[in-house]
């Protein structure tokens, strides 16, 4: 694996926590809105702006979740990457599905040197592209969905609103409280390099998962029995904790499917119109299984576990 370095590719040790081995999560760096009014540099348009996506990466399949959910597939064009990050970072395929259809790249790196002739992290998915300025607006998974959820509702005819104004504060606090500890909580245990700090993230992620089973088992939602952004959120964890996060991530106290609510709440959200077409199984498997070696050294990608979500 690597990063960008004053805007140049290097192929770096994999250090993904603090000295007592704790995982810990970069900052995205790109950070700019785009406004339906133009009210800053950055105006909702048709065909203005590209997402770079990935069907492996929980964070880029929320932004994908909601280009399906508010129909805005013929507004912003996208694009995926290939499942596996290796030496190089995410990289372009050659189907019409994973090639670059912007530069003809090879590597999504090259994408954020061309936004950044000096930029230093790493090139990471969802990439919110303008076409128009020839930039990168953001890539930051939690803004680029609220754009997509209210700035471009004069393209079209969805006007559901997942973040409403009456139960922001709510939507804001379990959103917190999620990503904290199950979003990035199974990171924390797969990517704990101690002991002690694995022992300590397995813990508060299953004491959370208790929590919404709890929640979950006295409504149908996370959030006043409406659908909004925290159970979409909460939902791109969750599809893969079985397939991936169990057991390469070691996040293995219990299958989900061990929780009576929360499986028919993920089943429920899995059969609403647009969202299966989100979740690739073989390329979410791919990804993580055959790009963290230093997690599987054999890079062999298991068959199972059989799931039906249907």
């Amino acid at each position: 694996m690597g990063m960008l370095v004053d805007g140049k590719w290097e192929i770096t040790p994999i250090v993904t926590g603090d000295k007592s081995g704790h995982f810990v999560r970069k900052a995205s760096a790109f950070r700019h809105t785009i406004t339906a009014d133009g009210s800053n540099e950055f105006k909702a348009e048709p065909n203005r702006y590209h997402l770079y996506l990935s069907y492996a990466c929980p964070w880029a399949s929320r932004a994908l979740m909601f280009l399906r959910l508010k129909k805005l597939e013929n507004v912003i064009s996208f694009s995926f990457v290939e499942p596996l990050m290796l030496d190089m970072g995410w990289e372009f395929g050659n189907d019409a599905e994973t090639k670059d259809p912007l530069f003809g790249y090879q590597y999504l790196h090259q994408v954020y040197q061309r936004a950044d002739a000096h930029y230093t992290g790493k090139a990471t998915v969802p990439a919110l592209w303008d076409k128009v300025k020839n930039t990168i607006v953001n890539n930051e998974s939690s803004e680029i969905i609220r754009m997509l959820n209210k700035e471009f509702d004069a393209f079209t005819d969805v006007k559901v609103d997942y973040y409403p104004k009456n139960l922001r504060n709510e939507i804001d606090d379990i959103n917190q409280f999620v990503y904290d500890t199950i979003n990035n909580g199974v990171y924390k245990c797969g990517f704990a390099s101690q002991q002690a700090a694995y022992d300590e993230a397995v813990v508060e992620l299953f004491h959370a998962l208790d929590q919404i089973e709890k929640r979950l088992s006295k409504q149908r939602y996370l959030v006043d029995d409406v659908l909004t952004e925290a159970d979409w959120r909460l939902f791109t964890t969750l599809i893969r904790f079985d397939v991936v996060y169990y057991s390469h991530f070691k996040c293995n106290l219990h299958r989900l499917s061990d929780y009576p609510s929360l499986s028919k709440y993920l089943h429920e959200l899995y059969q609403v119109p647009g969202i299966k077409s989100t979740v690739n199984f073989d390329h979410i498997k791919k990804h993580y299984f055959g790009s963290h070696k230093f997690l599987n050294p054999s890079g062999i990608i298991p068959m199972g576990p059989i799931l039906n979500f249907d």
